[in-house]
């Protein structure tokens, strides 16, 4: 059996070792105080007696929605009657059609689903780039190995990003909303941060927060690089709010809970202070002129920080929450002129290949810098050769090896994915070219 959640999560944060999965995807259902539990995928629901009803706080993902809710039948049979959203990402919502239809085999009322007013503008923009969505999210995955590969569960059906049976939102709100849920008063809060429509739960008697993806035992989410805007500063103010009330019991949708006032406003503040730390630099770099180019290259988290077990950049990375920051307030633009209104990618690449003599050549240097420790630049010769013979195995072989020893050096999943698939490009131009 694992290792009680509660439990986990106090030796770990307490000792900062990391000697067990933090983020447990196997739709075990737990107990973390009376009338309140958990099921562990990704992501997460929450369940919470109300009354005579249970209510749900986020439905998990497309693939695993039906295994949230058979473990949750195993802690409760009640009926929901809330289902609430924390926000519209597929995997909170996209599992939602299988508690509608628990509801219906049951022969109970439809569980009114509530979320944040953008959850529905949310749903409609995921409806008009499905596929883009789907493209991307294979890339963001496909790089990781086997054992962890749950979240591609996110979409069951290979034709749509959503499924059709996504619930939309019945209830929503601006800015707060307060229900009660059975003989439970529970407070929403919305508050931008991974999204514009995300929302954190507070149960004053119980001293109980939903956090949603305000935490998820990983480098705050807030610079992917293929998805839209993230607001860093919104989302550590979001965090200082949170400390204020004093919560006792925090359930995240991602990784594990947490007790004790204490150490939670420890965690929460610690994130909190990354993201600001992380903004306030940015500005006083913009402030003072300076390209995206240097701020990236010199806007850093302390290592320190970074090896704390709920920061570890193992998703999302603090150089892509730069990215974020500077897009936030300082648009597309990188400051580069001639990036401005660039050139094709095989233009350069072919100019940039016939001053260095040819793409075999501009390979061969990647490679060596590759071997050298200089992967960075490595891929961008890697590339501009490709970009100059993008029908050579020969060139496209070197790349794929160069991308593969790319992807094994990083740390953050999204990197991971995206310098897999640029191993893949190069790889299916070689498997074209084979007898």
């Amino acid at each position: 059996m694992a290792t009680h959640p509660l439990e986990l999560s106090d030796r770990v944060i307490d000792s900062g070792v990391v000697n067990e999965p933090v983020n447990r995807v196997n739709s075990d259902v737990w107990e973390l105080d009376d009338g309140l539990a958990y099921v562990e995928n990704f992501s997460h629901s929450v369940v919470m007696k109300a009354g005579d009803a249970l209510a749900c706080f986020d439905a998990s993902g497309a693939g695993s929605g039906k295994q949230v809710v058979d473990a949750m039948r195993t802690w409760s049979p009640a009926p929901v009657s809330h289902l609430v959203y924390t926000h519209g990402h597929a995997d909170h919502i996209g599992g939602s059609g299988a508690f509608i239809a628990d509801a219906a085999a049951r022969g109970a009322a439809r569980p009114t689903v509530v979320g944040h007013e953008n959850v529905l503008a949310r749903m409609q923009r995921y409806e008009d780039t499905s596929d883009w969505n789907m493209l991307i999210n294979r890339r963001q995955f496909g790089g990781i190995r086997s054992e962890m590969r749950a979240p591609l569960t996110l979409v069951h059906d290979p034709t749509r990003f959503l499924p059709p049976d996504t619930a939309k939102p019945d209830q929503t709100f601006d800015d707060r909303l307060d229900l009660r849920l059975g003989d439970r008063a529970v407070q929403l809060h919305h508050a931008r941060g991974e999204t514009d429509d995300h929302l954190w739960a507070w149960v004053p008697e119980k001293k109980w927060m939903f956090t949603g993806d305000f935490v998820i035992w990983n480098f705050p989410n807030a610079g992917n690089p293929q998805k839209v805007q993230r607001y860093a500063l919104e989302w550590a103010h979001a965090l200082r709010a949170m400390i204020a009330q004093g919560p006792e019991l925090l359930v995240p949708a991602h990784g594990l809970p947490i007790r004790g006032k204490q150490r939670i406003a420890g965690v929460l503040g610690d994130i909190a202070g990354a993201l600001e730390a992380l903004v306030r630099q940015v500005l006083e770099m913009m402030n003072a002129g300076e390209t995206l180019d240097a701020i990236i290259h010199t806007v850093k988290v302390p290592a320190e920080v970074l090896a704390k077990p709920y920061l570890r950049p193992l998703y999302d990375e603090p150089e892509f929450v730069v990215r974020g920051i500077w897009r936030l307030y300082g648009g597309w633009w990188d400051g580069a002129a001639s990036r401005l209104k660039p050139a094709p990618d095989a233009a350069l690449g072919t100019e940039i290949a016939s001053l260095a003599g040819g793409a075999d050549v501009l390979i061969a240097r990647a490679k060596g810098l590759a071997e050298d420790g200089d992967i960075r630049l490595a891929c961008h010769l890697a590339d501009f050769a490709a970009w100059a013979a993008p029908d050579d195995p020969t060139i496209h072989t070197r790349r794929a090896e160069i991308y593969n020893k790319r992807r094994d050096v990083e740390l953050s999943l999204m990197s991971k994915g995206i310098f897999k698939a640029a191993a893949r490009e190069s790889e299916a131009v070689v498997k074209r070219h084979q007898p």
